[in-house]
């Protein structure tokens, strides 16, 4: 299949996008003919607006999942909360686990809005989320075993794929001079959800109104009642409204449409391990403190300071954006090397408040941290499509722009998945070290030392491939 053969069965063939008019069938969610590249056709009601619709019901559906995804980061504290019977360690695996699967559904996600088109797609993903969302309400209302509960996790891992998905569909309905922010956007609106079930989960598990199903899973040391159930309860009538939105306010592309061994192609190229690699750095920090984060500030201090672990999640979300924007105007490999080394600064500003023995200053390190991190997540997504574009370019000398830009936009759709999967293994690495870190020492200091030399690795990587002068990556400007 060539480039200019990627287009739905019956559907007139796509040329890469030069121009023309978005073509919507009869009764159909299909768009034949998007050129966002070109000025006139982004400015018109069939650009921009578009693009701002299908990036409002994909930020829906992407925030319920990245909430569903992480349901056990709230869970398993307040399991801890009322000496359920799990072991420290056991509850470690939970959060781990439904990283494992989500880091891992990232990648046969990455591929489904090229096969099934976005909008399809995401009506999809977002019904999924019903499963882990019944299974949670049954493990904590019916008294399952160890391994229900192992398994649940794994379902959850259905709402870490949405990212992926999310984001590959999204990066086709943007010009490249706004993708840093828009897909900025769109990753915040994601990776709030976890600051949303950290914030929302602990309260909801204190409300026997809303515990429809089952009684209380257990008490506290002072005797109040705690209804896990409710974690996953709260989201169902969301999901609802995600897959109404989805299946009546977006679109597919038919232009978005590739086969798998193009797409999967982009598994060979170094630029795609050597983002990954530092995504791992970025998102993987977010995600993986995200869930440990909880039960940290449980282990450290007192039982109830989980509730304040929202904070994290949520200032990492906001400035995210922030990343990104800056990174269009800036660079992105620029402000990456400075937020990596904001990054390790913040965790030696943990490691000292811990010594200290200071809750205030430990959580301020860590929203600062947080607050960094997502800075870094913006400006590395900045850099992906600015990369494919050089490597496009400098491939084929003689293609022409238009040409360019088509192979650069099914290269980035295509890296995005497996940059976010390799990225999101951060949620299984970060607790599975504090983990074995208590078990060692019976403190997170050794963990967070780990965590500083990484972000240092990550500072020789970037300006190693990205910033030394007379690379490829230099001269684009990445």
């Amino acid at each position: 299949m060539t480039d200019t053969q990627l287009h739905r069965p019956g559907a007139p063939a796509a040329t890469p996008p030069a121009g023309g008019a978005t073509a919507a069938r009869g009764g159909s969610r299909w768009i034949d003919h998007y050129a966002p590249e070109d000025p006139t056709f982004w400015a018109s009601p069939q650009g921009k607006p578009v693009a701002r619709r299908n990036l409002v019901w994909s930020v829906l559906a992407e925030n319920i999942g990245f909430s569903v995804w992480q349901m056990f980061s709230v869970a398993t504290a307040v399991l801890a909360s009322i000496g359920y019977g799990f072991t420290s360690d056991q509850l470690f695996w939970l959060v781990a686990t439904a990283g494992l699967v989500g880091a891992i559904m990232r990648v046969p996600y990455t591929f489904m809005p090229a096969l099934l088109g976005g909008r399809n797609w995401t009506v999809v993903s977002a019904a999924l989320l019903l499963v882990p969302v019944a299974m949670l309400v049954t493990a904590a209302t019916t008294g399952q075993p160890y391994w229900f509960w192992v398994l649940t996790a794994i379902t959850c891992g259905f709402g870490g794929g949405n990212f992926a998905s999310s984001m590959a569909n999204i990066s086709f309905f943007y010009p490249d001079k706004e993708k840093g922010f828009a897909l900025g956007l769109n990753a915040a609106g994601g990776n709030i959800g976890v600051a949303i079930i950290q914030l929302v989960g602990p309260l909801a598990v204190t409300a026997g109104t809303i515990a429809v199903i089952g009684g209380s899973t257990g008490t506290t040391a002072g005797g109040d009642a705690r209804y896990v159930q409710n974690v996953a309860l709260i989201w169902v009538p969301f999901i609802v409204l995600a897959v109404v939105g989805a299946w009546f306010g977006m679109n597919n592309l038919s232009g978005a449409k590739a086969n798998i061994a193009d797409q999967a192609a982009i598994a060979r190229r170094k630029q795609t391990w050597i983002m990954s690699f530092l995504y791992i750095g970025a998102f993987g920090s977010f995600i993986g403190f995200s869930g440990a984060f909880p039960l940290v500030l449980a282990n450290e201090f007192a039982a109830d300071t989980y509730r304040y672990a929202f904070l994290g999640p949520l200032v990492g979300s906001l400035s995210r954006p922030f990343g990104g924007w800056l990174a269009d105007r800036v660079g992105g490999a620029k402000v990456t090397i400075v937020t990596f080394v904001g990054q390790a600064v913040a965790i030696g500003a943990a490691i000292a408040a811990l010594g200290a023995g200071s809750f205030g200053g430990f959580l301020a390190s860590f929203l600062v941290l947080f607050a960094v991190v997502g800075m870094t997540n913006g400006s590395t997504y900045r850099m992906i499509p600015i990369i494919y574009r050089a490597e496009a370019a400098a491939a084929r000398a003689a293609d022409s722009p238009a040409q360019v830009l088509y192979r650069a936009r099914r290269d980035t759709a295509a890296a995005v998945g497996i940059i976010s999967a390799v990225g999101a293994l951060g949620a299984v690495f970060i607790p599975r070290i504090v983990s074995e870190s208590y078990l060692a020492t019976g403190s997170v200091v050794t963990a967070l030392g780990a965590f500083c030399g990484f972000y240092i690795a990550c500072v020789a990587v970037t300006w190693f491939v990205y910033l030394r002068r007379g690379t490829l990556m230099q001269q684009a400007g990445v």
